[in-house]
């Protein structure tokens, strides 16, 4: 993705894995038999890795049902993006006429090296981290289902570890014009869900900007 130097937050793995925990909705991009992009959507688990090159994996699984598996076996480099909170900014935020609109979002963009995990050990291990991030309490659940049944669904998926080769994780708030930052909060706060996210993002970044 375009990554202008101001919106860049990729070196920070603290503010990464905090947006990956509040956005665990993954597309998994991959080529398909043509040449052309396939993608699948699904829940990422993040891990902090210091032996990764990026400090970061990430755990997930597909359908043994789809054809994504094969792909994935067949080149096993992936790409992953991860869509965070996004809104319309008006110029308003400004106090002079000379500014047009843009739009405001935090977006994750990462290629990744897939090794497979076909010990089923491994994979119910997977499943109870992605419980844990979701659902603590069906933990209890899926241990109280019988060994048969478990084993048949941990069968039934495709189960990989993504380490992030490369990553880039773009925060666009305007955080680069002071002059805008309170007008913005102010408009955002009092707006709809994803709004009010950007602001509590805007205001993080600006602390972390201080802080350094």
């Amino acid at each position: 993705m375009y990554l202008p130097k101001h919106f860049d937050q990729s070196a920070n793995l603290a503010l990464v894995l905090d947006f990956l925990k509040a956005n665990p909705l993954a597309q998994l991009i991959s080529s398909d038999g043509a040449g052309l992009p396939f993608v699948s959507h699904i829940p990422l688990h993040a891990v902090r890795d210091g032996a990764s090159p990026n400090g970061l994996k990430l755990l997930g699984h597909v359908a043994r049902a789809s054809p994504h598996g094969g792909f994935l076996a067949s080149r096993p480099v992936a790409t992953v993006s991860v869509m965070g909170p996004s809104a319309y900014m008006s110029p308003s935020v400004y106090p002079d006429l000379a500014h047009v609109p843009t739009w405001n979002y935090v977006a994750l963009n990462a290629t990744v090296n897939v090794r497979f995990l076909d010990d089923l050990t491994d994979k119910d291990a997977l499943l109870k981290c992605l419980i844990g991030d979701h659902e603590p309490a069906y933990a209890a659940q899926w241990r109280g289902l019988s060994e048969s049944y478990q084993t048949g669904l941990l069968k039934a998926i495709v189960a990989f570890e993504l380490t992030v080769t490369e990553l880039q994780f773009k925060v666009k708030i305007n955080q680069h014009r002071p002059v805008t930052h309170q007008p913005m909060l102010d408009s955002y706060r009092a707006g709809n869900e994803a709004q009010r996210a950007l602001a509590a993002w805007l205001e993080r970044v600006i602390t972390n900007k201080e802080g350094t």
